[in-house]
């Protein structure tokens, strides 16, 4: 199953079922008003939400309300949340950009996740420019798999855990990397240098990856094209700790509200050819091989695109596809979805 949010004057957006191919969509606000009220009464609206998927995968024309989608007309899949916890799964990432910051690893680089709390208030919609106040500022793109969970309670295990996961989403984890040593440096961790994130325009439920979700991990690469060009191929499957571990570390000390997104961090493979999720590395090895980064972060008019493609090469979220904007040139909280006008 497929579901989006369409524009809407809530700030939730409207929830939408989505066809296989991501062609079709019909409202799904009778059974829930939003993709975050349908998460948080899951095992009550799940049945209902999948007979309207059949339905309308079926015989998407015959069905009363269809209509065509257009990416422009949604939100994130999930425009805001109560918690986004953004791990970080990849270690051949944190083994990069520790090194680019000349920071020592962490001993328990193998056994313990890290993680921090990011922005979950607003999600920026998939096509909605990523505002840049200074470009000293360092923007980057991080190119992330993440989970929807149901309500998960406090001490589960990685096992169960996974049992709590009911939709997945792509994300772009923006970060201002010029601000991220000297916040780090003050012993208090991640703020200004996290600012508002996207998530793809649709989540899916893991059934949908089939044989591709195995053991808590999506086995399939992640297509991340920079300024029109290929930047990565980058495969989601060598994450070391999976997501049934990544929320069973988020809940050893609390439970988990329906609507908690949990990301993998940024995909990363140690396979150079693959390409890179997010400048920072490319900027390492560059530095690493000769001695000196040359690819700048991102400025005004730079464009990111992230998606993740079937083994038949169909769009199974679609795409993430954002340019850069200078922040005074955008109206007041970026356009926010209550503003916007019912298509």
């Amino acid at each position: 199953m497929k579901l989006g949010s369409l524009k809407s004057p809530s700030r939730d957006g409207e929830l939408i079922v989505v066809s296989r191919d991501l062609k079709w969509a019909v409202r799904g606000s009778h059974i829930a008003p939003s993709l975050r009220e349908a998460v948080e009464r899951w095992n009550e609206v799940v049945g209902s939400l999948q007979k309207l998927s059949d339905q309308l995968n079926d015989n998407a024309k015959s069905l009363p309300g269809v209509f065509a989608v257009k990416e422009e007309d949604l939100l994130s899949a999930l425009p805001r949340t109560w918690l986004f916890a953004d791990g970080s799964a990849f270690i051949h990432h944190i083994k990069l950009v520790r090194k680019a910051r000349n920071a020592a690893l962490p001993e328990t680089l193998a056994t313990r996740p890290l993680m921090y709390q990011a922005e979950s208030g607003r999600f920026l919609s998939p096509t909605e420019p990523i505002p840049q106040i200074d470009f000293a500022h360092g923007t980057d793109f991080e190119a992330e798999v993440g989970v929807i969970l149901q309500d998960t309670p406090m001490g589960v295990s990685p096992e169960v855990a996974l049992q709590k996961i009911a939709l997945l989403v792509l994300i772009n984890d923006v970060s201002l990397r010029g601000l991220i040593p000297e916040e780090l440096g003050q012993g208090f961790g991640f703020f200004q240098s996290k600012p508002t994130k996207s998530l793809s325009p649709f989540a899916i439920t893991p059934d949908e990856l089939g044989e591709e979700w195995q053991g808590g991990r999506v086995m399939l690469p992640l297509m991340i094209d920079y300024n029109g060009q290929s930047f990565g191929r980058v495969s989601a499957a060598e994450m070391h700790f999976h997501f049934g571990e990544l929320v069973a570390h988020a809940a050893k000390t609390r439970d988990l509200v329906a609507g908690t997104l949990i990301g993998s961090g940024t995909v990363s493979n140690e396979d150079i050819s693959k390409g890179s999720g997010c400048l920072v590395e490319k900027r390492t090895l560059e530095q690493i091989n000769a001695g000196t980064a040359t690819t700048p972060f991102m400025r005004i008019g730079d464009t990111i695109e992230i998606q993740m493609l079937d083994r038949q090469q169909k769009s199974l979220f679609g795409k993430i596809s954002q340019r850069v904007q200078a922040a005074q040139a955008m109206s007041p909280l970026g356009g926010h979805p209550s503003e916007q006008k019912r298509p």
